[in-house]
């Protein structure tokens, strides 16, 4: 009986974090105007106007911000940076995300040239476009930012991934860019390390492109 009553509870699983009405297990539609008249100068083609959100990752940064992503069923991901809070009045920064490419990487060799050498270059190309580096260091070198994710998923799975990213940026019409990213990511599945190379390109949104679903 008295065990009953003292019992303690199971701690509650972190939940996970939410913006703009985004959150994770629902939907929003992007603005099918606008995204008609930029994809043809963008990398990606058929992007989805309404997209479901499968995954939600959570990243401090050392700045004092945060980034989250809310990964879709688009196979990409709309990125929110917030600098100082996780309210609408503290965003900095809306992309939408698309994966180009993944690629495995196998050897501690592999991974130690894609970090240091592969991932942060003056310049890097892509489909024959030619995007140049937004993160700039002091000095002669510019290694890639690390940031250390936390994804929460639709069924209650939470897991960590270490993050080696730079982000590149090329012109497009009317003013605008559009957006490079070069990911190492690192995890450990059971013993050993999972490691691959992510190639993501994305642009600037607007709040206002964005309707959320319920």
């Amino acid at each position: 009986m008295f065990r009953k009553l003292f019992k303690k509870k199971a701690p509650e699983k972190p939940k996970a974090p939410e913006v703009m009405g985004l959150y994770l297990g629902g939907s929003f539609e992007l603005d099918n105007l606008k995204l008609s008249l930029l994809e043809p100068s963008l990398t990606i083609e058929g992007a989805a106007r309404s997209q479901l959100i499968q995954a939600v990752g959570e990243a401090p940064l050392d700045t004092g911000g945060t980034l989250l992503r809310f990964y879709t069923d688009d196979d990409g991901f709309l990125q929110v940076v917030l600098d100082g809070g996780l309210s609408e009045n503290h965003i900095t920064d809306v992309k939408l995300w698309h994966f180009y490419s993944t690629e495995t990487i196998g050897s501690e060799q592999q991974w130690k040239s894609c970090v240091n050498t592969l991932i942060s270059q003056p310049t890097y190309t892509l489909d024959g476009k030619v995007f140049k580096r937004v993160w700039e260091a002091v000095g002669a070198e510019s290694p890639p930012v690390a940031v250390t994710e936390t994804t929460y998923e639709e069924d209650e799975d939470i897991s960590t991934t270490d993050q080696f990213m730079m982000l590149y940026e090329r012109e497009i019409e009317n003013d605008r860019v559009e957006s490079l990213l070069v990911a190492g990511e690192e995890k450990i599945v059971g013993s050993n390390f999972d490691r691959c190379l992510v190639i993501s390109t994305g642009f600037d949104v607007e709040p206002a492109d964005i309707t959320i679903n319920g």
